[in-house]
């Protein structure tokens, strides 16, 4: 795996995570700006906040899980290689 593919893995990942947090901070100020008590208003902004960020956020997951399918891929064919190194096939 190159080291661009991991740098946009890495970067997409990150954006995506605090994209998340965003939308649940977003919930939460306009449940506050209602006078929702401050702790009402965080435990419905994560259950309502974090599903939202799945719908609003679908091409950014996609590539986030593709580039981790890729990276555990060569994972896998690395451990596979080392295996058969260790049983003596290579």
């Amino acid at each position: 795996m190159s080291s661009e593919r991991s740098g946009h893995l890495a970067r997409d990942l990150v954006i995506y995570v605090l994209a998340r947090f965003v939308i649940v901070a977003a919930v939460v100020v306009v449940l506050v700006l209602v006078n929702v008590p401050l702790l009402v208003a965080l435990a419905v902004g994560l259950v309502v906040g974090l599903p939202i960020g799945l719908l609003v956020l679908r091409p950014l997951n996609v590539r986030v899980t593709a580039g981790l399918a890729e990276r555990n891929r060569g994972r896998a064919t690395e451990r596979a290689k080392l295996r058969a190194q260790l049983r003596g096939d290579l």
